[in-house]
């Protein structure tokens, strides 16, 4: 190397070493330690005893609770992120019409998810309130029934919650808002020409132009649906409550991290999450070769 090309290196090297060790201090090591202390019994206070396997085979054959959470993960999942999905794309369908005042209301339906998360609980908390709650005093004012008791009833939790993340669905609305910018509109008006009305210009093609978007949403809201924690350790105190009904998978690994003090199982806990996060994501990859198409491809 020139001295100049030596110059330039170090340089190189200084501007980029904040970030070298920042990953290095803050996300390499502490990956390899939770890795090393999922094989070990480790509480903080006394050093790591090395048991192998032992935390896991405890999870999936001494641990009916962490079933329950996994139960209630999948749960959650399997409802909230096809139903946010749907709640989204149909917001941009309406949002995308051509009418005044369009940006006022974007900026309306966008709001609610950069509320803090936790001001969100706070308020859906009293808005499912059983008693004085404002969605159970409109079914007592205008329908004349009596409401369930929502987030305190253990068959009312889960459905509670899965409603209330649609409040912030706001994120994937603007992505799909861009996806429908980018549907080239001279297939709409091929497709008019053909004759298509509009379910058949929404079905063969907008939907089909959308599928790169829905791919990102769908893979984006199944990795925050796996570690939904803030909004139900708010509204249940971090208990999971009633019955554990609300023990979702992250909640229930950071009590054993934090409350029991059990790191070394928390952490067998956490690479058990990475490993279903990501054979999730993997085979949507893997399935999106049959339904998602590329413009120009």
């Amino acid at each position: 190397m020139t001295r100049m090309e030596r110059r330039n290196l170090r340089n190189g090297l200084l501007f980029a070493a904040p970030y070298i060790v920042g990953f290095l201090v803050l996300t390499l090591y502490p990956l390899l330690a939770s890795l090393y202390y999922s094989l070990c019994r480790y509480n903080v206070i006394r050093r790591p005893v090395w048991v192998g396997l032992e935390n896991f085979r405890t999870l999936f054959l001494e641990d009916p609770l962490f079933w329950k959470s996994l139960y209630n993960t999948l749960f959650f999942t399997a409802f909230s992120v096809p139903l946010a999905l749907l709640f989204s794309l149909s917001l941009a369908l309406l949002l995308n019409q051509k009418v005044r005042a369009m940006s006022v209301y974007r900026t309306v339906f966008f709001l609610p998810s950069i509320v803090p998360i936790v001001a969100s609980a706070v308020l859906w908390l009293w808005v499912l309130n059983p008693e004085s709650g404002l969605i159970n005093g409109m079914l007592r004012q205008f329908v004349g029934i009596e409401g369930p008791g929502w987030i305190a009833d253990e068959h009312w939790a889960k459905p509670s919650l899965i409603v209330m993340s649609l409040w912030s669905v706001g994120g994937a609305m603007v992505i799909f808002l861009a996806g429908l910018a980018d549907v080239p509109q001279v297939l709409y008006e091929v497709a008019e020409i053909d004759g298509a009305g509009r379910w058949s210009k929404f079905r063969h093609v907008t939907l089909p132009m959308l599928t790169p978007t829905i791919l990102f949403n769908l893979i984006i809201g199944l990795i925050n649906a796996f570690q939904y924690f803030t909004q139900v350790y708010v509204m249940t105190g971090g208990k999971g409550g009633p019955v554990d009904s609300t023990m979702f998978y992250a909640l229930y690994l950071y009590r054993n991290s934090f409350f029991y003090l059990r790191m070394g199982y928390a952490s067998a806990m956490a690479w058990l999450l990475f490993l279903v996060i990501l054979g999730a994501t993997v085979a949507l990859l893997a399935s999106s070769k049959r339904w998602v198409h590329y413009h120009g491809e």
